[in-house]
Parts: structure tokens; sequence; C-alpha cells
């Protein structure tokens, strides 16, 4: 059997300089000069369990990313890791989309792609941390929606997913074509070799803008967002450092006192 296999992609600031990140008081967005950029985490898990689900059915893997052209770099390292094909969505008018006008967007990209079996997507991406996209884009497209941690086909159009809950999971069966928003514990995704960066160099990447989507540009960007940042704030932690000294038990002694006399502060 052949599926043909859409993976959602976003470039995010590397988790690990996530200390160095600094928010904008008048846009209310994240300061992202000087951050270094990366895919989402929870997306690489994504394109790993398509790359693995293609190499099982054969078919076509399409991979697209909405953002800047810098986004290019990341549509690019999927490619090295295994993708087909590889499409941006890009244009000024999208800048400040919201969640919905994302998915509306990546909506009519995989409108214009044409047939499809399956779109893979991360759960949440760490810059935003919503999880709104996977079940807004699967209601734009009119099929079903399920969070995954495990994926298994009963046969060419028939699968089961365990959907992560509190303290458990739950088995849930569902027909293609669907839209699954992978966690992290799907995968251990691979990385591209040195050698496949190096060949995939020159690949086209497709960017379409909103004319090429024929997206209705009063719908999307900031304009067209239904929800919007409208105040940031710093939470601050007051700590206060106490040493007790002694033997254990006279340390243990030490502490009762000391929790007795800042019960007043603890209430």
């Amino acid at each position: 059997m052949t599926l043909n296999i859409v993976v959602c992609i976003k470039q995010v600031p590397d988790p690990k300089h996530f200390s160095e990140i600094t928010m904008d008081p008048v846009k209310h967005t994240i300061r992202r000069e000087g951050i270094p950029s990366v895919i989402n985490p929870c997306d690489r898990h994504a394109l790993e369990e398509g790359l693995r689900i293609r190499e099982k059915f054969t078919g076509k893997l399409v991979v697209i990313s909405m953002g800047p052209t810098q986004a290019l770099e990341a549509l690019q390292e999927a490619l090295a890791i295994g993708a087909d094909e590889a499409i941006l969505l890009c244009d000024k008018a999208f800048a400040g989309s919201d969640t919905l006008v994302t998915s509306y967007v990546l909506g009519a990209a995989i409108g214009k792609i044409g047939a499809f079996d399956l779109v893979l997507c991360g759960n949440e991406t760490v810059d935003g941390g919503t999880g709104h996209v996977g079940a807004q884009l699967a209601e734009l497209l009119g099929i079903p929606h399920v969070q995954a941690s495990n994926i298994k086909f009963i046969d060419e159009r028939s699968l089961t997913v365990k959907m992560p809950i509190e303290h458990g999971y739950l088995d849930i069966s569902l027909k293609l074509p669907a839209v699954i928003s992978v966690t992290e514990q799907i995968n251990r995704y691979r990385l591209p070799t040195v050698w496949a960066i190096v060949e995939v160099a020159g690949r086209e990447i497709k960017i379409w803008d909103c004319e090429d989507l024929e997206v209705d540009t009063s719908k999307v960007g900031s304009d067209g967002s239904p929800t919007e940042v409208t105040g940031i704030f710093e939470h601050k932690f007051k700590r206060r450092v106490e040493f007790l000294r002694g033997s254990p038990e006279e340390m243990a002694k030490q502490a009762v006192v000391k929790l007795r006399q800042l019960g007043g502060d603890m209430k």
C-alpha cells in the first residue's frame, strides 16, 4: 500500500538557550535575535514517525513549515533526514498569526498539495505550548484528530493509537485520513548524516505565499487572529537560604524550630 504523508514542523528557539531569551514588552513576542533555531523537538518525533510509516508502506512524505525564510534551514534538515519534498509557507502577511490562523494556512497548503492519507505534527511547541494546531487543523480539514504516544496499523486504512491521559492512556481506533499529534515518547528520532546534508544542499524547496495558497488575506496575520497576547510578566522566585550545623539529630530539631517560626508565613 502507498500512503501519502504530510508532516508539519516549526522552527523554534533552541531550548538549550532558553535562559538567554527575553521578551519584547511592546510586541509581546520572543526576541529571537542571537538565539539559535532548531526543529521543534516534538515535530522531530512526528517526522521520524512519518518516515517509519513510509518505510513500512512506501509512498511520499512531504514536510511543510510556516515561517520566515530562516525556516528553510529546518526544511533542508528534514530533507536530509529523509523527507521527499519540503514546502515553506512564507509571506509577510503571516506575521503575528495565532494558532487558528496557522492552522488555516497549513490547511490551505495541504489542500494545494492534493491527495493525502495522514498528517503528522508534534503535540506542542516549546515556544508556545498550546497544543492547539493539530486539533484545529483536523477540524478545518474535516477529518479525525488524536494525540498519540504509539501508533499501530491494523490494516491499510485502520490503526490504533495510545492517547496519553493523566495516570495512563486510552486505546483509540480510527481510520485514515486523520491528523495525529505525536508526543516525545513515541519514538527515538534519527539525525541527518553529514553526507545527507551535503547531498540535499541543492534540492528545491518550494515557497508558497498568500497568492499561491489562495488564502483570504483578511484572515491571516495578527489582524486575522481571534486571539492576541495582551500582556507579559516575569515570574520571580524569592528564596532565603539558611545553613544548619550539627549532628543529624540536632539539625532535625533546628529544622523543626525554623519551620514553626515560619509557620505564619507559610499559611
